[in-house]
Order: structure tokens, then sequence, then C-alpha cells
């Protein structure tokens, strides 16, 4: 098992890079979320997950532990394959994924292109107790900090904001300050919208 990769970028897309280890280049594929925190120097570390096929031997890339034991959940899934987990990981961070398994939220998990109702509500279903556990999250915070976050959503949307960019900047500031209130996260928007 190829567990991680450590040597010279040679090529890099959002998609996939090559790493040249020792003379040997391994071709992985990447998240956009990885691709984004990869840096620009030439020499890289990236932890792995090597997929066996039968017709295949796949090389999936992370920048973080998190995201690796994220793919490894959502791949346990029945009908959530190596490439839905990317998609999710391209569309959302390990963060919003992780937190959106560990509240219930079906909406975040489905508005991931390819993601149906169905399936959204079976990653959940079967993943839930296992992030709350692995993670040690505490629900309650967390469906406070989701409440404050919709109202804070309906309010700027209510004055013409853009639910995509006000999304955004609303996330920004809950990562900055978790326990927010909608009021904090409202003004704090308004200053960067």
């Amino acid at each position: 098992m190829i567990t991680q990769l450590q040597g010279r970028l040679v090529e890099k897309s959002p998609t996939d890079v090559v790493i040249d280890c020792h003379g040997v280049g391994y071709f992985v594929n990447i998240s956009l979320h990885t691709f984004a925190q990869l840096p620009t120097s030439e020499n890289v570390k990236l932890l792995t997950h090597l997929q066996v096929r039968e017709d295949a031997h796949i090389l999936y890339g992370f920048s973080s532990i998190v995201e690796r034991e994220i793919f490894r959940l959502l791949i346990s899934v029945s009908g959530v394959g190596a490439s839905t987990a990317r998609t999710m990981l391209s569309s959302l961070t390990p963060k919003q994924v992780k937190e959106g398994i560990a509240v219930g939220d079906v909406a975040l998990i489905q508005s991931v292109k390819g993601i149906g109702l169905k399936t959204a509500q079976r990653v959940i279903i079967e993943l839930k107790d296992k992030v709350l556990k692995i993670y040690d999250i505490d629900e309650s915070s967390l469906s406070q900090n989701n409440t404050n976050k919709d109202e804070a959503l309906s309010a700027l949307e209510v004055l013409g904001f853009m639910k995509k960019q006000s999304e955004r900047v609303v996330e920004k500031v809950i990562s900055s300050t978790p326990d927010a209130s909608v009021e904090f996260i409202i003004k704090e928007a308004l200053k960067n919208l």
C-alpha cells in the first residue's frame, strides 16, 4: 500500500498531478481542495490512497490526513465511488463535508454534482455516528451554529445579495468566529459583500 509520496512536482492540473520520486513519476488524482493547498515550490508531499481494481491501480492524493480520512469514509458507503468522493471534496472542504454529515444536512451533501437525494441520505445515515465519534463533535453546538448560519443567509438574501456569494462570506465569518451570533454574522458579512 502506497500511503504517501514525497518528491518533485512535475505536472500540476486541478484534477491530477505527477510527482517524480527518485526517477519514477506517479500520476495522482487530486481534489480541487488539495490543488489549492499545493505549494508553488517543486517539492511536495501528498498523503495517498491506493485503489486496486481488476483493470487498474489508481492513486488519490490529499493535502491533509483529515481529507484522506473523509475520502475513505465516503468510499465505504455503498453507491459512492472514488470519483464521487473526489468530486465531493472538490465542491466542499473536508470540514464542510464532516460538519454536513454530523448535522444531517442532506441539502449540502446533495448540492454536490452527481449526488442525488437517496445517496445523500445514505451517506448521512451510514457515516453520521462514525464522524461524531472519530472527530469528537458536539452535535448541539453544530446545530446551533447551523441555525445561525441559515438565519444570516436568509437575511442577506432578503437584502438582495446573491446566495452563493453570501454563503462564502458567511462561511468565512463562522470559521473565524465559530460561536458568533446571527447579528454578528450579518454585520461581518455586510462588511465583505
